[in-house]
């Protein structure tokens, strides 16, 4: 009698976070023993992320702002990027990328926490430790889209001014509440500067966001998109135009309170292209390897698992450049 053939192995954590928030990464730990110093107190909508517990969109906000209050200065840049690096799958077999969203005009014009040279500097140094290790960054730009389409131009006037070469993207995050065809010039005037476009989308506005984002701000890439799952048309529309979708479980899990059972497994099996990002890991706790221990979890097929893996790879646009 012949030996039986060994089962498959699952396929192992994606090696690409393909939606991490450079303002969210700040280390738990450090951002806590910078706040004992300085004397402020940490918000309760912050301490009950680091816990795990749910809170409404506003409430996580507060805790962002708060948190991303400490990125100041050149070497504090250079540090969340290794962060960043740090929760990805460990070396190894493979190409490691990390698509890194930043927010420039908050940090520099809004909030004033550091200049733009000192940005710049410090994504330089943390591009450059991160090639060291093997890992390859694009950074897209982040315009809040509750800010308005104005604000939209003065971040583009902000970086197409002396754009650093690893700027690749110009997306829209924050709360849903400019329509997305408000923003098609700006995605255009983008678009225009060599800069491909995302939208978060379907987070925390209606699924029809979604479609919106695509048909009429032409995004080519949709950030979370998980009230969408349950639209038939929407599904049929990120299929078919092979639209990449930025799934954070953990993040998603958090601020979609009336999310359910996470449906990961519903887009997959409709033919999207779902890949694994953190989100916010500083804020709301979580890594690569975690996220893809709750993928698993979800009761995907080895294939499944398999094509959530490759789509992290084929549509990063860090290992596109």
């Amino acid at each position: 009698m012949s030996a039986l053939a060994p089962s498959p192995q699952p396929p192992r954590a994606p090696r690409v976070d393909r939606h991490a928030h450079l303002e969210g990464s700040l280390d738990a730990g450090w951002i806590r023993a910078q706040a004992q110093e300085m004397g402020k107190p940490i918000p309760e909508s912050l301490e009950a992320l680091w816990r795990r517990d749910l809170v409404d969109f506003e409430a996580f906000i507060q805790a962002f702002f708060f948190a991303c209050g400490f990125l100041r200065g050149r070497d504090v840049v250079r540090e969340t990027v290794r962060a960043c690096v740090s929760r990805l799958a460990p070396a190894g077999e493979g190409l490691r990328g990390l698509d890194l969203w930043l927010s420039p005009h908050f940090l520099v014009k809004e909030s004033a926490f550091l200049s733009l040279d000192e940005l710049w500097q410090g994504m330089e140094d943390g591009i450059r430790d991160a090639e060291a290790q093997g890992v390859k960054v694009a950074v897209i730009i982040d315009a809040v889209n509750h800010f308005g389409v104005q604000h939209g131009h003065e971040v583009l006037d902000l970086v197409l001014l002396d754009k650093p070469t690893w700027i690749v993207g110009f997306s829209t995050g924050g709360l849903e509440r400019v329509p997305f065809r408000e923003w098609a010039k700006v995605f255009d005037r983008a678009r225009a500067a060599g800069l491909r476009i995302a939208a978060h989308a379907g987070e925390n506005g209606p699924g029809s966001n979604v479609r919106e984002a695509i048909l009429e701000g032409g995004a080519e890439r949709i950030v979370h998109g998980v009230r969408a799952a349950n639209d038939p048309a929407t599904l049929e529309l990120l299929a078919e135009r092979r639209i990449p979708l930025d799934i954070c479980i953990t993040s998603n899990r958090t601020l979609v309170p009336d999310l359910g059972d996470h449906p990961l497994p519903r887009l997959l099996r409709a033919g999207v292209r779902c890949a694994l990002g953190t989100d916010d890991p500083g804020v709301i706790p979580c890594d690569i390897p975690s996220e893809w221990a709750q993928a698993q979890a979800l009761g995907l097929s080895p294939s499944e698992l398999a094509s959530l893996r490759q789509h992290a790879v084929e549509d990063a646009w860090s290992l596109a450049v």
